[in-house]
């Protein structure tokens, strides 16, 4: 019942798929906390526009010898509170008769035949199909994947004057020490006074705590400028960014979420990839009454450009300040997210491919290339 399970059960609502069957949610969480914050950015109006807490059509990006503030259009970008999406979702389906909603740990999943098979709290819940959000156990990547961890820790803090513009956020700033590896600060304004600052590495291990606080305070008080606020709240997180294949999907049993693969490998990224695949299951539900079917492979490229990034990023290649300077500096914006969201054609890869060095990644490409070769034969 997290982001992935909630927000498939509100796809199946609005599809009216929840008319005549029965859906059981299952998750330890209630829920009840701002645990999180999603941001992410989104052309037109999206699924769950009502919860957008805050948007930015502006944004900052710095790094050493370039500065340049981007318009984003024709995306913006979006801040979803957590306890707002999650009384929203549970606000829909509590009074959907059909819907049961369970709070226990769950502490296995299985098929047996034609059934999947759920135990929780002592009892065993059986069904025509599973949606699991769940990682059990460690990650374990094979030889040839790369696993690097996208972690963070966030403070949301008060000035006692102004000094934001709430209309510009600042999405990535990598003037902080790269002593740990790749290392940038995110700042989203809410109003001239009160700011979300997160303090982000992409590295193979985690910090000690005191670490992060400690980027945190030389980032508000070196680079901001500010000698007094107050911290409101904080948020730390932890994501995988990993070209490891996670478990597919077993007859019964469809993944979703990270543990169905949902992450973008090369940026962290979630929220809007979650939702994507959540439509297409409901898509794929109301024309065949079946699991979803594979992306076709051309769209399977992007996890061979992730890979790549990876592989450079992993290897100490080039340093990730670097690639995504060069990203910025040559290339708009709106093509830059378009390539994230995997949503680009041919031309236009080959277009932002050649604003960085080649030959550093055309090794990298090659390399990558081969594993995944390697692995389709295992």
């Amino acid at each position: 019942m997290g982001c992935a399970g909630l927000g498939l059960a509100v796809h199946m609502q609005r599809a009216g798929l929840l008319r005549d069957k029965t859906l059981l949610m299952v998750d330890k969480d209630p829920k009840r906390v701002n645990d999180r914050t999603w941001c992410f950015w989104e052309t037109g109006e999206g699924p769950f526009e009502s919860v957008v807490s805050h948007r930015w059509e502006q944004a900052w990006f710095h790094a050493a010898g370039y500065s340049g503030r981007k318009e984003l259009a024709p995306y913006a970008y979006k801040m979803i509170r957590g306890i707002d999406y999650y009384d929203y979702c549970l606000s829909l389906l509590r009074d959907v008769p059909n819907i049961t909603i369970l709070q226990v740990q769950v502490d296995a999943i299985r098929q047996d035949g034609q059934h999947a098979i759920l135990e929780a709290d002592g009892k065993i819940y059986q069904s025509g199909l599973l949606f699991n959000s769940i990682i059990f156990g460690e990650l374990h990547p094979l030889p040839g994947d790369h696993m690097l961890l996208q972690h963070f820790k966030g403070w949301i803090i008060r000035l006692p004057e102004d000094l934001f513009d709430p209309k510009e956020a600042t999405l990535m700033d990598f003037r902080p020490d790269q002593r740990h590896g790749t290392t940038f600060v995110y700042v989203m304004p809410f109003d001239r006074r009160t700011a979300l600052v997160e303090y982000t590495l992409f590295t193979e291990t985690l910090l000690e705590q005191e670490a992060y606080d400690d980027g945190l305070k030389a980032y508000i008080s070196g680079t901001l400028g500010c000698a007094e606020y107050e911290v409101l709240d904080e948020e730390f997180g932890v994501i995988p960014m990993t070209t490891m294949q996670f478990p597919g999907d077993h007859g019964r049993i469809v993944n979703i979420g990270t543990a169905g693969g949902q992450t973008k490998a090369s940026s962290g990224y979630t929220f809007t990839f979650i939702q994507r695949h959540a439509a297409r299951i409901v898509s794929d539900l109301v024309v065949s009454g079946s699991a979803p079917r594979p992306q076709p492979w051309y769209a399977q490229r992007f996890a061979w450009y992730d890979g790549v990034l990876l592989h450079i990023l992993a290897k100490n290649i080039l340093p990730g300040w670097f690639i995504f300077r060069e990203l910025f500096r040559h290339n708009p914006t709106h093509l830059i997210f378009r390539f994230l969201d995997n949503g680009t054609s041919f031309f236009q890869e080959f277009k932002l491919m050649n604003t960085l060095p080649r030959w550093p990644f055309m090794r990298a490409g090659f390399a990558e290339l081969l594993h995944m070769i390697r692995r389709q034969k295992k």
